[in-house]
């Protein structure tokens, strides 16, 4: 097993990833619905599901999977925070944290191919990143509606320390996820040369 595909979906029949992309908007949407009210802007664990996404599904199925769960919500599917759907979504207060996804999911699944090297530090560092990158894209935007000193108070600060931890639990659950699939992996390659 490589660094670059935890899940070694790259191998996998077009079926199986199209499988898994409708699975990976499942989780998304489920942390989505895992939310603490907040004004503007709630805290969720949508920002957790996708960098795991990208980071075990790599940097294009990652991406991809998060363009396909934005495309079940602007059809009208309640899967965004709060049961949220419809294009409007994509032009309120929390847009830019939307916009910023696929790039954070796979910023996360092309850290961990070239980064990784299985080392927690070296992938809380990718995903730390990948969520830094989500909050400058989300105060970027909310900056347009109420200035940046505002945007910054009230769209990174708050969530600084949660995002921290969500990097932190995708580092670990992604190295317990590798080491499991490797190990049932050497089991297969193992019965195979017994038999």
């Amino acid at each position: 097993m490589t660094a670059a595909a935890p899940l070694d979906l790259s191998r996998r029949s077009p079926a199986f990833k199209t499988a898994a992309v409708l699975a990976g908007s499942l989780f998304l949407t489920l942390c989505s619905y895992i939310q603490v009210p907040m004004v503007p802007v709630p805290v969720t664990l949508q920002t957790f599901g996708v960098l795991l996404v990208g980071a075990l599904f790599g940097w294009r199925l990652g991406a991809l999977t998060i363009l396909a769960w934005f495309g079940e919500a602007a059809i009208g599917l309640p899967v965004l925070a709060g049961g949220k759907s419809g294009w409007i979504a994509f032009v309120g207060p929390t847009a830019g944290y939307l916009f910023s996804y696929p790039l954070c999911a796979a910023l996360a699944g092309w850290w961990v191919e070239k980064r990784w090297r299985r080392r927690l530090p070296l992938a809380f560092t990718g995903m730390a990143l990948a969520s830094l990158l989500c909050l400058a894209s989300g105060a970027a935007w909310l900056s347009l509606s109420i200035g940046l000193e505002k945007a910054i108070a009230l769209g990174v600060t708050p969530f600084l320390l949660g995002d921290l931890l969500k990097s932190a639990l995708v580092a670990v659950s992604l190295k317990l996820i590798a080491e499991s699939v490797e190990t049932r992996r050497r089991g297969r390659q193992d019965d195979q040369g017994q038999a």
